[in-house]
């Protein structure tokens, strides 16, 4: 059986079905209370890494767990996750950790991370590390303004980074829990592209046949905006990383390939999935 954490986020959604269909019995955990929308055969559970004991139910009987942690993970105790994954019998785990781990390691924002990832090598499970950048789907913050006057707002509207598909993360996510070949492997997963901004609006607007206004905004307007849902951490490292990308950031990275023996989706191609949110 392989647990799927983080079940109701953007890789999680995209993970369910994928293993659903091959075959292995899987089980989704959510920490809210409310049921979910799974495949056919997919169990559900409700569990909060913040309370590790309540993993026990959806753990009992797995073999592979993919691991997901909101935010950092600072808040977490990583060792009492993985001490109830060792006594559930779980003999893999998949994290979904950051490529800012290894870009910006001593930065506030992905420190805790660092640390998760050490964990997991240290926990004598077999381990495979996802190391995604940015994703694409993050443009779902631009869904009201773009359905309201198609028009966009963001900060360096001309600096490019390789954002990845959450798809494309799935994808790998669903071959390395299934294939202990991957075990021991970091994997950094990005797109197959710089996209900026100013070009992720107008790979929005071709999807929705319509253009889109683009208004850059100063770093001060964009960090103020961002602390409304942030902590100031993660706006610093977010906003050091959107303006200033290091070599590493920018660069397009061969494991999505690697893995699924394809290249990654461009951004253009998300835009095309999702367009009816942005309608």
């Amino acid at each position: 059986m392989i647990v799927v954490t983080g079940a109701t986020g953007n890789v999680g959604q995209a993970l369910l079905p994928l293993l659903a269909t091959s075959g292995a019995p899987v089980t989704a955990v959510s920490r809210g209370q409310r049921p979910i929308s799974t495949p056919d055969g997919v169990r559900h559970e409700h569990a909060d890494l913040e309370q590790p004991e309540t993993l026990r139910p959806a753990l009992d009987g797995a073999e592979a767990l993919f691991l997901l942690v909101a935010g950092a993970g600072a808040h977490l105790d990583m060792p009492e996750i993985l001490r109830v994954a060792v006594d559930s019998g779980v003999k893999r785990i998949v994290l979904q950790s950051s490529q800012a781990v290894a870009t910006r390691p001593e930065a506030p924002s992905h420190a805790p991370l660092h640390t998760i990832e050490e964990n997991v090598r240290r926990s004598g499970l077999g381990w495979t590390i996802l190391r995604p950048g940015g994703f694409a789907s993050n443009t779902f913050a631009w869904a009201e303004p773009v359905r309201a006057g198609r028009s966009v707002s963001a900060p360096f509207g001309d600096v490019g980074l390789p954002v990845i598909d959450p798809a494309d993360i799935a994808e790998v996510a669903a071959v390395v829990l299934r294939d202990r070949g991957h075990d021991g492997h970091t994997y950094e997963l990005t797109g197959p592209a710089l996209s900026t901004p100013r070009d992720r609006a107008a790979d929005l607007a071709a999807a929705l046949g319509e253009p889109i206004g683009f208004t850059e905004q100063t770093p001060g307007e964009a960090r103020e905006q961002m602390l409304r849902f942030m902590p100031p951490p993660v706006v610093d490292g977010t906003l050091a990383i959107l303006g200033t990308p290091t070599p590493r950031e920018q660069r397009i990275s061969p494991d999505v390939a690697t893995v699924l023996g394809r290249p990654p989706r461009p951004f253009a191609a998300w835009a095309a999935r999702h367009v009816d949110a942005f309608r």
